[in-house]
């Protein structure tokens, strides 16, 4: 069961939010207003939405377009692996992917794009040369469903070689797979995850990198505020960032959510917020809506100077 062009466009939920005569229509079923309330109107161009990592799991592609659309977040990043109820893998055929891309061209909800769990930092040759196979794959994917890129991690050191030598390597890999990405229009994220994804690392690494679709996903960690302060840190990246940034419990003071968001609405960032949490809630919709209502709030709060 999935959401309608004809009962409600991207267009409509995006500019006008989700109430359509006292409702959204799912189906058959029509969800209140008070429930599928829209983001506050704002003149940020960042929007929210939902990466499937924990949260979203065990919900396949109907499921997630219907929950996304309740609680008001109308974009979700697909994590790939094969515990995941979408099902959108490399191994899925032609008809698949087409069929996935027309439920998301039939909804409110933006397929933002893939989260692979690939990483670039392997010693092991065969091992660094499948994940760059690996992600050409999730690119091709991506391309395919309709998403706008893939996540890639840096993601570790290894003490048996220098860190000189694992930044280079992981660089060397981002043109190759930055340069297959350009070939279908798609962004390669990578986020700042693992030892390899301090963001002084992070800049490090990009400073080799010469492919311009290869660009950085901030995973706002508590350890980005050490050394010389968030600010400090951020403006690092801050010329590579891409069009995507994962979020974590916005309530969580270890993490300067207000201030990532400040930054963000300054430099009139367009991209996608993307929430993702492995917490144990009674009601994953409820607590999705509670933490998009969190960002609009930091939102306004930074528009207002």
């Amino acid at each position: 069961m999935i959401v309608t062009r004809e009962l409600i466009s991207r267009r409509g939920f995006l500019g006008r939010g989700t109430e359509v005569a006292g409702g959204l229509l799912v189906g058959a079923m029509t969800i209140p207003t008070a429930v599928a309330a829209a983001p506050a109107k704002t003149s940020a161009k960042m929007r929210f939405g939902l990466t499937t990592y924990q949260w979203g799991k065990d919900w396949d592609i109907p499921t997630l377009i219907t929950n996304c659309a309740q609680a008001g977040a109308p974009g979700v990043e697909l994590r790939t692996s094969s515990s995941y109820a979408h099902g959108v893998e490399l191994g899925i055929n032609d008809q698949r992917r087409s069929e996935v891309t027309k439920r998301f061209q039939d909804c409110p909800v933006t397929l933002v794009g893939l989260a692979s769990g690939e990483n670039l930092d392997s010693p092991d040759p065969a091992k660094l040369k499948a994940a760059i196979e690996n992600m050409k794959g999730y690119l091709k994917l991506s391309h395919d469903v309709g998403g706008s890129g893939v996540r890639v991690l840096p993601n570790a050191f290894h003490k048996e070689v220098p860190r000189e030598q694992t930044i280079a390597q992981i660089a060397k890999a981002l043109d190759a797979i930055g340069a297959y990405a350009a070939d279908y229009g798609q962004q390669v994220r990578l986020e700042a995850h693992g030892s390899a994804g301090e963001l002084p690392t992070i800049r490090a690494i990009m400073d080799q990198v010469h492919q311009p679709g290869v660009r950085v996903k901030l995973n706002s960690s508590p350890r980005d505020n050490e050394g010389k302060g968030f600010e400090y840190n951020f403006n690092l990246v801050k010329p590579f960032l891409g069009s995507t940034v994962h979020v974590h419990d916005l309530s969580d003071s270890k993490f300067p959510n207000q201030l990532q968001i400040d930054l963000l609405v300054k430099m009139d960032w367009a991209g996608w917020i993307l929430l993702e949490s492995s917490a144990k809630v009674p009601d994953r919709v409820q607590a999705l809506r509670q933490q998009r209502e969190l960002w609009e709030k930091m939102v306004a709060k930074s528009l207002k100077g």
